[in-house]
């Protein structure tokens, strides 16, 4: 190889390792790509990325309804003024419920489900039908390498995807199953080819939950900037009421073999997932971050600062600052309180109440021992005592007294009613992805839902909150909080981080409309009950996957900050919820953008009256009858491969 053929290679070897690429199909390489860059000794640098977006699907092509969709484009500009144009595409690794290599020379269901003893639950529902209970809602996924990773059968490098499995819908005899069944989270070992960034599965490992007690639905999660999978368990059980509680009855006997033994204090935290080198995965949880509705949480790049989704009506902004750097056993539990009002077109600052200090142990070890009528008394009808005060939770209203000296059990295991009776400003609903932009300093939260508690005259609503919207729009928004320094809490106290949320407004609204020739409730053109939020710094792109109920088919969206333009990227299933959303800007020079779906087909009658017909038999054919569903990334295929002019 002459000297200036090697100068230009490495050149176009360092564009690669800059450029936004997608793994790239249909056999294209980067060894291709590198042959097609002629013999200029300048390589191109890569500037800038859009997305051109595709329609949303019509019955005019029910199979496209039926199944995950993609017809959009992403275009790549060059420093030297040319465009490089990458059509997407859609690649699954597997479907829940299929067999795979589980690396002993045998198979395991992926997204099976397991006892305390990690043993196979069985769903004997039907007689003669019995097999293994499998979920058909994959959530939260992180995707990450390890360089010291030794997994046989790995022929290019290897890649770890960790997947959690939110909930099943139903057995087979239809019953009803949500939050019925311990989550589980999965490792994947995927093998990378280096020539086309592709990704196959080679094996899969069940994470041993049984120290955590199992896990209780785990829905969105993010990876740590120290490389390990954050995920989630949402809805905690209300310990008030969970001995008597059907699902929670179902849980513990799912569990444990009997109805009893499960404790609602040890849900509603915060799990970690470590992967190991041989793609196996360890657990630990989190109690010290407060029990709420944990939809997903971010990590800031102090890798000590996080910000939480909380999906709940009543729900609050919550915050968590660790002693530690890249450890969450221990740190400080903070809840925003608004100081001005935050409504459609406002911009509310905000202050920060301190709730806590406290290891995780410490509260582990009190949610071992305590009852909640040790915490505090609660009722919901009012006792006529003013030393309760009423507040609202989850869009009921209820009347609480503290106990003495039980404020820290309060702060960190009834963490709503206590954030309730310190002023905080509990009033979101389904606060759920939460994502930040380093560069600008921003995070971003998804509101699926402003309804109920957000809006004014509503009973759940109180203007002391300073939250207030003078309409519902049942499909939502993205509010948009600017970071900085400087921030004490409402005591006084320095809050030790550089990340902490000042002020937010609303950036993106959905828009609610009679229903149209398909039956959506929602502008198919805007956002509609945005849930996942990623935030990729190199593409400068907010990607926003929508939840159920506004939405015949449910998209991804990219939404560019710089430009402001929202373009539609993926469909998913009719009746299925866009899950799984992380977006990795480069794992061994390949970029990719994780997608899942969950429940394909949960129909709606005011929702997919218009469709269901046509579509439900194409649905039932494409994901095991309604049982399956789809875990898998984008693809992008070039349609030119010259990389410098």
């Amino acid at each position: 190889m002459t000297a200036v053929a090697l100068t230009t290679r490495r050149k176009a070897l360092q564009w690669l390792a800059g450029a936004p690429l997608l793994p790239l199909g249909m056999g294209s390489s980067a060894a291709a790509l590198l042959a097609a860059c002629g013999g200029s000794d300048d390589a191109a640098a890569f500037e800038s990325a859009s997305f051109t977006p595709m329609a949303a699907p019509t019955l005019a092509n029910p199979a496209a309804m039926a199944t995950t969709s993609v017809a959009s484009q992403l275009n790549v500009k060059l420093s030297d003024g040319t465009t490089r144009n990458y059509a997407l595409a859609y690649q699954p690794f597997f479907m829940t419920g299929d067999a795979l290599p589980d690396g002993k020379g045998g198979t395991i269901v992926a997204g099976g489900y397991y006892d305390i003893h990690n043993q196979p639950i069985i769903d004997r529902s039907v007689p003669g039908q019995e097999r293994q209970f499998f979920s058909d809602c994959p959530d939260g996924s992180s995707l990450l390498k390890l360089d010291n990773a030794n997994v046989p059968g790995v022929k290019g490098k290897a890649v770890f995807a960790v997947v959690q499995f939110e909930y099943t819908s139903k057995n087979l005899a239809g019953a009803d199953t949500y939050g019925t069944l311990p989550s589980p989270i999965g490792v994947v070992t995927l093998d990378q080819d280096q020539s086309t960034g592709k990704l196959s599965v080679v094996k899969y490992h069940n994470v041993d939950m049984s120290a955590l007690h199992g896990l209780w639905i785990t829905c969105g999660a993010s990876l740590s900037p120290w490389n390990t999978h954050l995920s989630s368990e949402e809805y905690e059980p209300d310990a008030f009421t969970a001995a008597s509680a059907a699902q929670f009855k179902a849980f513990s006997k799912n569990v444990y073999g009997n109805e009893t033994q499960a404790n609602p204090y040890h849900y509603g935290h915060l799990p970690e997932i470590t992967v190991n080198p041989d793609g196996t995965g360890s657990a630990k949880k989190h109690y010290c971050l407060g029990r709420i509705s944990h939809e997903l949480i971010q990590v800031m790049p102090d890798e000590r600062t996080a910000l939480m989704g909380d999906d709940y009506t009543n729900g609050g902004l919550f915050m968590f600052v660790a002693d530690r750097a890249r450890d969450l056993s221990s740190g400080s539990l903070y809840v925003a309180q608004y100081q001005q009002t935050l409504t459609e077109t406002s911009t509310a600052t905000m202050a920060w109440i301190h709730l806590g200090h406290a290891t995780s142990a410490e509260i582990e070890a009190l949610a071992n021992t305590l009852k909640p009528t040790d915490i505090m008394d609660s009722v919901s009808a009012d006792p006529a005592d003013p030393s309760y005060t009423k507040v609202y939770l989850d869009g009921r209203a209820a009347w609480v007294r503290l106990k003495p000296g039980m404020e820290k059990a309060a702060a960190f295991l009834e963490t709503h009613r206590y954030a309730n009776l310190v002023g905080a400003s509990m009033a979101f609903t389904k606060m759920e992805g939460t994502t930040v932009n380093t560069k600008d300093k921003t995070a971003y939260s998804a509101l699926a839902n402003i309804q109920a508690s957000m809006v004014q005259g509503n009973a759940a609503w109180s203007a002391s909150r300073n939250i207030t919207f003078q309409k519902a729009i049942v499909a939502g928004g993205v509010v948009e909080h600017k970071l900085g320094s400087g921030v004490k809490d409402t005591a006084g106290t320095a809050i030790n981080s550089e990340w902490v949320p000042q002020h937010s407004h609303m950036l993106l609204l959905g828009e609610d409309i009679a229903s149209d020739v398909l039956g959506n409730l929602s502008n198919p053109e805007k956002i509609g009950s945005p849930d996942n939020l990623k935030f990729s710094e190199k593409l400068r792109t907010l990607f926003i996957g929508e939840d159920s109920g506004n939405h015949v088919n449910n998209f991804l969206w990219a939404y560019n900050v710089d430009t402001k333009v929202l373009a539609r990227v993926l469909s998913c299933p009719a009746g299925a919820e866009s899950t799984g959303l992380h977006s990795v800007d480069e794992i061994n020079g390949w970029t990719y953008v994780m997608s899942n779906f969950q429940h394909a087909g949960d129909w709606n009658t005011n929702l997919h009256g218009k469709v269901r017909s046509v579509l439900d038999p194409l649905i039932k054919a494409n994901y095991k009858n309604g049982y399956g569903a789809s875990v898998g990334y984008l693809t992008a295929t070039p349609s030119q491969f010259k990389l410098v002019g």
